[in-house]
This record gives C-alpha cells, sequence and structure tokens, in this order.
C-alpha cells in the first residue's frame, strides 16, 4: 500500500504546488474580439493585443510572446517558415532555421525565453495536445514543449498554453483561485495586426488593460506576455525583453470603448490616403483653377491658402481624433476645415500687418498646430496617437508620442514658422531676431517631444537640432565651417536625451537598449535597423503618386533655386527658415527608418511655402 501511495504521489506532476499561481494562456476562436471575450469571461480586464510589427504571421506573433521581443519582418534575414510543434517539440531543421534566423536579425532575439526562463526556475509550463500552433508560446530554447495530457487547463501547475472555445472560459473562470491568472487570447490568424484579450485574476479586476510600452488606455503587445506571466511567478525580466508588464487603466471595463478604439486603429492607415492625399490634391487643383481665372492675383490667392491650410493640419486632425468621426466627415472636416481656418485668419491679419499678413497667418497656423501638439502629447491624452498624422500605434511600431510623419511636419513647420513670425512682425533687427527665436523654440520643441516620458524619443532630438543650427547659421551669415553645427546639435541633444530620461525615468528604448541592455552592440543594432529601414522605404513608394510628385518639386526647386532666393529678397528670416526646414528634412530623411516618409512630408510644407512666399513677393515670375 505504502508503495502504490508513493507511485500515485509521483504520477501527479500537473497538481499546483502550495502558493503557487496557475497560468492559463487560453487562445480562442479568430474573431473573438475583447467584447466577446468580456461577454464570454466577465469580470476580466479587456484588451486589444498588437500581434506584430505590422503584418505578421501566426507563426510569429506567438514566437514573440515565447521570447518577449519583436522585430520588422523584412529586417530578418528571411520570411518565416510555417512552424509546427508535432509531438514534443518543433522539428530540429525548422527550428535550426529559427535559431539561425534569430542570430543573424540585427536585435537581441532568444526564441524560446519564456519556457527556458520558467523551467530555469523550477516552474512548469505546457501545451494542451491539441494546443496548435499557440504550443509555440511553450518551446523553449531547444525546441522543445511538454504536453500537458493528464490535467485539464486551470488544474495544472505552472503555465498552461491550450486552445479552447470561448464558451469554456467561464468554466476556466470557476478554476482560478488565488494569485491564478487566466489569459484569453484572441487565436491570431495570418496577416492579423490587433487580436482581443482579456485578463482574469488577482490584479485584474477593473479598469482596461496596458502597459508602459504602449502607454495607451487598452492596447498592450504580444511581447508584454512574457514579463507579465515572469512577473506573476517573480522571476527576474532577462535583458533582452522588450515588453513589459501588463497593468490597468481606469475604473470601468469599458470593452466596447476597447474595440471601439481598435477599430479607429486599423483605420488610419486606410484613410490616411482618402482624406491627407486627396484632400491636399483638391486644394492644389483649385489653386491651378484660380490661376487660370484670375492669373496672379488667383495665383497668389490659392498658394497663401494652401500653405496656411497645411500649416493647419496637424490641429484639425486632433479635434478629428477627439471626434472619432466618419470617413466622409473627416475628410470634410480637413478637406473644408483648414482652408475655412486659413480664411480667417488671413482676414483677421489683413487689417494690422498688410502685406505681411500672409506670413503671420502662417505663423498663426504653425503655433496651433505645434501647440496643440505638445500640450496633447504633454498631457498624456490618445488624440495624437489616434490622429491620422500620430504614430499609428495600429502596426505595433510606436503607440505614443508623435511619430515620423509628425516628427518631419513639426520640424519644417518650427523652421518656416519661426521665419515667417519674425517677418509678420518686422523687428528692427530680422537675422539676430530670427535665430534667437529658431533657438529657442528648437530648445522648447526637444524638450517636450524628445525625451522618452513623452515619446518621439531619438528622431526629435535628431531632427529639430539640425533645422535650428541651419536657422542660425544662414540667419547670422556664418561661414559654411561652421555647418558642422548641423551634426554636432543632434549629436549633443541624443547625449542630454539619455541624461533627461534617466532622471525623468522615461524608460525610452534608446536608453534601455544602449545604458542595460547590450551597450555599443546594441546601439549598432539600432542604427542597423534604421539604416535598414530607412533604405527600404524607398521601395515602397516608389508608385506612390504623392512619392513622384515630391521628387519632382524637389528638382524644380533645385534647378530653380536663384529664382527662390530672389523671392526672398529684403526678407532673411524667411529665408533661414527655408534653409532650416530643409536641413532638417535632410537630416530627418538620413537618420529615420521611415525615410521616403520624412522626405515626402517635409517637401510637401517646403515647397508650399515657396508658393507662398512668391506670392508675397510681388514678383511676376510665374
Amino acid at each position: 500500500m505504502l508503495a502504490l501511495a508513493l507511485a500515485l504521489l509521483g504520477a501527479a506532476p500537473a497538481s499546483a504546488a502550495a502558493g503557487e499561481p496557475r497560468v492559463t494562456i487560453a487562445i480562442v476562436d479568430p474573431g473573438s474580439d475583447a467584447e466577446a471575450i468580456a461577454r464570454a469571461l466577465p469580470g476580466a480586464v479587456p484588451g486589444t493585443l498588437s500581434a506584430g510589427l505590422g503584418s505578421v504571421s501566426a507563426s510569429q506573433t506567438y514566437l514573440d510572446i515565447g521570447q518577449g521581443s519583436r522585430l520588422f519582418t523584412s529586417l530578418y534575414p528571411e520570411i518565416l517558415t510555417p512552424l509546427y510543434v508535432t509531438g514534443n517539440r518543433v522539428p530540429a531543421r525548422l527550428w535550426s532555421k529559427v535559431l539561425e534566423r534569430a542570430e543573424d536579425a540585427p536585435a537581441e532575439l532568444d526564441p524560446g525565453l519564456l519556457a527556458s526562463t520558467l523551467r530555469d526556475a523550477g516552474i512548469r509550463i505546457a501545451a494542451r495536445p491539441l494546443a496548435g500552433s499557440p504550443a509555440l508560446i511553450a518551446v523553449d530554447a531547444q525546441g522543445r514543449v511538454e504536453r500537458a495530457n493528464e490535467c485539464e487547463p486551470g488544474v495544472c501547475s505552472g503555465v498552461t498554453v491550450a486552445a479552447v472555445g470561448l464558451a469554456d472560459l467561464s468554466d476556466l473562470a470557476s478554476r482560478v483561485h488565488g494569485d491564478d491568472l487566466l489569459i484569453a487570447i484572441e487565436k491570431a490568424p495570418p496577416g492579423r495586426g490587433l487580436l482581443g484579450i482579456g485578463i482574469y485574476g488577482e490584479g485584474f479586476s477593473e479598469g482596461v488593460l496596458t502597459s508602459p510600452t504602449t502607454r495607451m488606455d487598452g492596447y498592450v503587445l504580444s511581447t508584454d506576455l512574457l514579463p507579465t506571466i515572469l512577473a506573476r511567478y517573480g522571476v527576474e525580466i532577462p535583458d533582452d525583453v522588450t515588453g513589459r508588464e501588463i497593468e490597468t487603466a481606469g475604473d470601468e471595463s469599458d470593452a466596447a470603448a476597447v474595440v471601439s478604439r481598435e477599430r479607429r486603429l486599423v483605420s488610419l492607415p486606410d484613410r490616411r490616403g482618402p482624406v491627407l492625399g486627396v484632400g491636399i490634391l483638391a486644394w492644389v487643383a483649385l489653386t491651378l483653377a484660380a490661376t487660370a481665372l484670375w492669373r496672379r492675383r488667383g495665383a497668389a490667392l490659392g498658394l497663401t491658402l494652401l500653405a496656411v491650410s497645411l500649416a493647419y493640419i496637424p490641429a484639425v486632425l486632433l479635434l478629428a481624433a477627439a471626434l472619432e468621426p466618419s470617413l466622409l466627415t473627416e475628410r470634410l472636416l480637413v478637406g473644408i476645415g483648414a482652408p475655412l481656418a486659413a480664411v480667417a485668419t488671413l482676414a483677421a491679419l489683413r487689417g494690422p500687418l498688410g502685406e505681411r499678413a500672409p506670413f503671420g497667418a502662417f505663423a498663426a497656423a504653425a503655433v496651433v498646430s505645434v501647440g496643440a501638439t505638445a500640450i496633447d502629447v504633454l498631457a498624456g491624452s490618445p488624440l495624437t496617437s489616434l490622429s491620422l498624422l500620430g504614430p499609428n500605434p495600429g502596426l505595433g511600431v510606436r503607440f505614443f508620442g508623435i511619430g515620423n510623419e509628425l516628427e518631419s511636419t513639426i520640424g519644417a513647420l518650427l523652421m518656416l514658422g519661426a521665419g515667417a513670425a519674425v517677418t509678420a512682425l518686422a523687428p528692427a533687427d530680422p537675422r539676430r531676431t530670427v535665430a534667437i527665436v529658431a533657438g529657442v523654440v528648437t530648445l522648447v520643441a526637444v524638450l517636450v517631444f524628445a525625451p522618452g516620458r513623452f515619446g518621439a524619443d531619438v528622431g526629435a532630438a535628431i531632427t529639430f537640432p539640425a533645422g535650428g543650427a541651419a536657422v542660425i547659421i544662414a540667419a547670422l551669415g556664418l561661414p559654411r565651417s561652421k555647418a558642422v553645427l548641423v551634426i554636432a546639435a543632434p549629436i549633443v541633444a541624443l547625449i542630454a536625451l539619455v541624461a533627461v530620461d534617466l532622471v525623468l525615468g522615461g524608460d525610452a528604448h534608446l536608453s534601455r537598449s544602449v545604458l542595460a541592455a547590450g551597450g555599443l552592440e546594441e546601439l549598432g543594432n539600432v542604427f542597423e535597423r534604421r539604416i535598414r529601414l530607412g533604405a527600404g522605404s524607398f521601395p515602397r513608394y516608389l508608385e506612390s503618386p504623392y512619392f513622384i510628385l515630391a521628387l519632382v518639386a524637389i528638382v524644380i526647386g533645385v534647378v530653380n533655386r536663384r529664382r527662390i532666393i530672389e523671392w526672398t529678397a529684403g526678407r532673411p528670416a524667411v529665408a533661414a527658415g527655408l534653409v532650416g526646414a530643409i536641413a532638417a528634412t535632410l537630416i530627418g530623411t538620413l537618420a529615420n527608418d521611415s525615410a521616403a516618409l520624412l522626405l515626402m512630408v517635409g517637401t510637401a510644407f517646403i515647397a508650399a511655402f515657396c508658393g507662398l512666399t512668391w506670392a508675397a513677393s510681388g514678383s511676376a515670375d510665374p
């Protein structure tokens, strides 16, 4: 009898050790958004899960969960071969490719990190026999996976990965006790960027899901699951992990609001063309029509309104983000709202400023747009992230702050706006004044937008100082040897950025990767990723009419540069602002991972401001 009792005890590894939490990762049916999960699992905290960077396969999503970090697919040396688990492991030849692929990627990636870390800590992690591809979450660094054959989900010790139906969630919830955790995730179909998620258990009783990675209510990343699970067991999180522990925000578990925000995030990439691209082309067409009807007078008015309308776009898009309107309404807000604001501003300033009113109107629009964005970012509001010019968090790459599109927009508006404002105010010494103004606004903008606590990180610390230094050099007529300041200023700003981030506790990726994770090696990986992504952005836009128009505008500007300089005669602040905007755009293009996009956006503002300058010059030059 004693031998039988000992045998029974030895055959029961599935029962949880005393006081040890049980974590169940329940993969539910595709199409199960946060609302569906909340209905099936009352009491769970709902959220949206970013499955990967851009469009990724289901296998890549589960690998990313297991390694706690992720990378753009284009940066891997090869496409991921479809993976599967047979028996107790991924086939050796396939897992070898996974490891080689991770080793050759410009990042610190450790496939199987979750399982290996848990097992090193003496904690079991297993997958149910019919878990399917989600079993990849439980695969260790050798490609092995333990199977939970002898116990039901929610009863097994340690971490269990299982594929279940929505109807099974309530039964699983009844098995949650003490520090147990039930994580329900929508199954990842190929290419799906956002998935439904709900977490049930101690510490997850109200509000919506969030994490320090996203800083957005209702939104978490696939890489946040690893640190969340390890934290439940008190296991130290490895340095290579880029995700952060999932938290809750707010007092109300509003799944409907989570789904509404998810739909907004999904719609952002598809709305940019119809709202911004078509809207701006319509303004250009109206300007051409005005030119045909009223010659120079029509061209001057049309080009002035076009430039001021462009400067108002960021502010109008923040309003649209607050309203979350239909596509038609957003098109009307931008297409009609921005020009109406431009007309009103121009009319209000025509009296006090006279012929300088166009520059005053542009400066006013720039102040409104940059100022509104700064206030929104400092306040931690989600509106900038939900704007069409925002960081586009639906792609899983940036979740707060200003992102690449706004970085190039603000960089151009700061320099052009400084030149326009000084010209409109007409001080006795415009050169010295614009140098001071550009220096001040650059410093303020870097302090607001660059620290990781607020969001832009590296981009703003590179682009803005380069533009500000160029304005100062051009305005004061410094020798060409001083052009080194355009390079030196961003370097100084980057060093200051790391220091500020450490003081403020911004937990920026730059600070973490360079100072905490891999030192100079990781810094090299960061630069490699940026260079490869930046170079790879150009082929993606080769068939875009907006990119082609930007290239045409650049060629026209270079060929006609002497004529453009003549339009700025007597207005040195305008010339300095143009030089600063060009420098900011070029440096931003070279240093950023969305090079082609920054070039298009910056060129659009510079070209429009050149049109305004021609209109205000009184030149008959066509």
